[in-house]
């Protein structure tokens, strides 16, 4: 790990996406017409930056939010299992309804990261997930900017529980906008927002 020259990683949430079913699925939906025109603008939003590469899960709303961005900037995309949404466990094939996620993540959001989903991920394991991915990212990008496409609830704890801010406008209720960006920097401290 070479902290003089970190890698910068720009968290992203995937782009509004469409789903044919009305109960819970790690299926993965696809982007709206909307969406893909807002991937299009992430990409846009960093073409200045020069975007080494990208990363998403390999859910497809994230994969194709990442190749949208990525032929904006010409740089290829790698999906990672390990940035998935977080895993509802006994929850998936029930009826849609948010409250049931807001039950566990609402306890992540007030310190409870040992909550868990009955059959799925705790909010501890999730944040370990992700950081591992996140280093492994950082390490390979040393003095790179990275696109990382991920998902609501997962990004929602993963940034404030590695960094120790709330970042404005990714709250529990609502989680990060669509799209919605937040960079990250790893130093010998731990990871910091930039």
């Amino acid at each position: 790990m070479s902290l003089h020259c970190p890698a910068t990683l720009v968290l992203a949430r995937h782009a509004r996406a469409d789903f044919v079913e009305s109960w819970f699925s790690d299926e993965g939906g696809s982007l709206t017409r909307a969406g893909r025109s807002a991937a299009r603008d992430l990409g846009a939003s960093l073409a200045e930056r020069r975007v080494a590469a990208v990363y998403t899960s390999d859910i497809s709303r994230s994969v194709q939010t990442g190749e949208i961005a990525a032929a904006v900037l010409g740089v290829g995309v790698t999906a990672r299992r390990s940035l998935r949404e977080v895993f509802i466990g006994d929850l998936l094939g029930h009826p849609f309804d948010i409250r049931r996620i807001h039950e566990v993540s609402g306890r992540w959001h007030d310190g409870d990261l040992e909550a868990r989903f009955p059959g799925g991920e705790s909010g501890t394991e999730v944040v370990e997930r992700y950081r591992d991915e996140l280093e492994a990212i950082a390490d390979q990008h040393s003095g790179e900017t990275v696109l990382v496409v991920g998902h609501q609830t997962a990004l929602g704890i993963v940034v404030p529980t590695l960094t120790g801010v709330h970042v404005p406008g990714w709250e529990e209720e609502h989680g990060p906008p669509d799209t919605g960006t937040v960079e990250l920097l790893r130093g010998a401290d731990g990871w910091r927002t930039a």
